[in-house]
């Protein structure tokens, strides 16, 4: 039987210290509360899972399966900001469910997750409702006893009482300040922890690494990149602030933390996660090219090959929901009159046939041992890093000199395309400096927490031509993609004279970018932008 789907809840709370004798004050007085009734007790048992070294905790990440109350079964929450999560929710099991586990797959690898802690808590309810009745918040007085499942240690055991406050689903947070006030006046403070498990996790003695990436990289084996590097005579030593290498390190663990954080959000489908996975996969191999004499290539360019792979798994589902955007809002630009036949529900067809299986296909990416092992080497060069001896040099003269390569090398492609006729091989040679449009770019973001405002000030001109590029890109393709569409509504019968004026408007879109160009890339090449990277 297939297993169900999980359902995601929004979970907006605060929470509080209390003594054992706490006393509410009264929260009528709250502005907007017009009552507060007592739910009663409900008496809540939750076993927390984790790896043995706490890798979930380390991200701020709590999987839990919980019997008692109203809403048993697993829950696994993932932050969003301050006092926000979203609790993904799946029906009780013995086992943890599969469509949680894939969710912790880049955070976990196949590392097993064990029971690390239990927490059984008597909690007192209070709702707290508007005049007519509205929930606005749960109320509880949590009586919180937390036993230690793993490991040894000096302390075993830890109780506390605490209040949570949870807003209902679409009330105005701002009842949640209002309340906070009134508490704060009653004498009873902000919870110094942000969960019950960050607690027990606390008070019982095990102390989780500070980020999520140090414990995947305590958990690696970086051993035997290290022993490669030493028998190649390279420094492992960390870098020294101000170096080169610190710079490109930096940046690096920016871009690989990314594709942990979004391969989850891949999973769970949320709005421009695979553009953005897909952006952080290209940067980093854009960093491994641009900095090789930083970090050395006989072990990033085995690295750079499977970021390309994972790029180009993930690129066709981001390409056609790109086209197909394009492609309607070109249509709803048009006047009613020039719509002539099925022509939305022939766009429909048509994606439907492109984009079959193309979501199984992304997620079987992110299952393949090919990813996850990407992931670990990638743990492995950060615990371990390939420095090259440009790496311990001051990064104001090392990273300059990569920027302004990445430059030359695209400003030989846009020259080489503005040369050429209108047509084809133009066409081809745009795309091409887009390429190293993107590249040089992502060398100046790197290089810009370093190197400052000239590094800032030419990533955003060079982002200008990249999008102008892009935009240009974007039409050959949607071109192509109008006249299979044209001859498709052919031979159904059908008109196929609306694709033709969307067509005729991509081919004037084209020739726009192409007129807007040269002035783009002539603020790009600015000798002022580019002497402020010579220093």
């Amino acid at each position: 039987m297939a297993e169900k789907r999980p359902e995601t809840k929004r979970e907006i709370e605060r929470k509080y210290e209390a003594g054992a004798d706490v006393r509410l004050p009264d929260l009528t007085t709250v502005r907007g509360v017009a009552a507060v009734h007592p739910e009663g007790v409900m008496e809540l048992d939750a076993v927390y899972y984790d790896t043995a070294g706490l890798r979930l905790a380390a991200d701020s990440l709590t999987l839990r399966r919980r019997t008692g109350g109203s809403d048993a079964g697993w829950h696994l929450k993932f932050p969003v900001a301050a006092g926000i999560r979203d609790e993904i929710r799946a029906p009780l099991s013995d086992t943890l469910p599969g469509s949680l586990a894939a969710l912790l797959r880049s955070r976990v690898r196949t590392e097993p997750v064990i029971p690390v802690v239990r927490l059984r808590s008597s909690r007192d309810v209070h709702h707290l409702t508007a005049e007519d009745g509205t929930l606005l918040a749960e109320l509880s007085v949590d009586t919180v006893r937390a036993d230690r499942l793993t490991g040894g240690g000096r302390r075993e055991r830890a109780r506390w009482t605490e209040i949570e406050v949870e807003l209902a689903d679409d009330a105005d947070p701002a009842i949640l300040d209002a309340v906070e006030k009134r508490l704060k006046k009653a004498g009873i403070r902000p919870s110094a922890s942000p969960s019950k498990l960050a607690r027990a996790l606390e008070e019982t003695g095990m102390r989780a690494p500070e980020t999520g990436r140090e414990a995947r990289e305590a958990g690696r084996e970086g051993a035997e990149t290290g022993r490669e590097a030493r028998e190649a005579g390279r420094e492992v030593a960390a870098p020294d602030a101000g170096t080169a290498g610190a710079a490109v390190l930096a940046y690096v663990r920016e871009q690989a933390d990314a594709l942990v954080a979004l391969d989850p959000a891949v999973r769970r489908d949320l709005p421009d996660a695979v553009h953005r996975m897909r952006v952080a996969s290209r940067r980093l191999r854009s960093a491994f090219r641009t900095y090789r004499k930083v970090l050395d290539r006989d072990v990033t360019d085995p690295l750079a090959d499977d970021l390309k792979w994972l790029a180009a798994e993930l690129g066709h589902a981001r390409d056609l929901e790109v086209l197909d955007a394009r492609l309607r809002a070109g249509l709803a630009a048009l006047p009613r009159d020039l719509v002539i036949g099925p022509v939305r529900r022939r766009l429909g067809t048509w994606k439907s046939a492109e984009g079959g299986g193309s979501r199984r296909h992304t997620l079987d990416a992110l299952d393949s041992p090919r990813h996850l092992a990407l992931l670990d080497r990638l743990d492995a060069l950060l615990a371990a890093p390939p420095l090259l001896p440009a790496a311990h040099k001051s990064a104001a003269k090392v990273l300059p000199k990569a920027v302004r390569r990445d430059y030359r090398r695209l400003a030989k492609r846009v020259e080489a395309a503005l040369a050429l006729d209108p047509g084809r091989d133009r066409d081809l040679a745009l795309h091409s400096a887009r390429k190293a449009a993107k590249r040089a770019r992502y060398a100046a973001d790197a290089a810009t927490p370093a190197l400052g405002r000239p590094a800032k000030r030419f990533a955003s001109r060079v982002k200008a031509v990249q999008t102008c590029l892009g935009d240009h890109q974007d039409s050959v393709v949607a071109r192509a993609a109008l006249r299979d569409l044209a001859v498709q509504a052919h031979d159904a019968g059908e008109p196929s004279f609306t694709w033709g004026v969307l067509y005729g408007r991509e081919e004037r879109s084209g020739a726009d970018r192409q007129r807007e160009l040269p002035e783009l890339w002539k603020r790009a090449s600015a000798p002022k932008i580019r002497a402020a990277l010579s220093h």
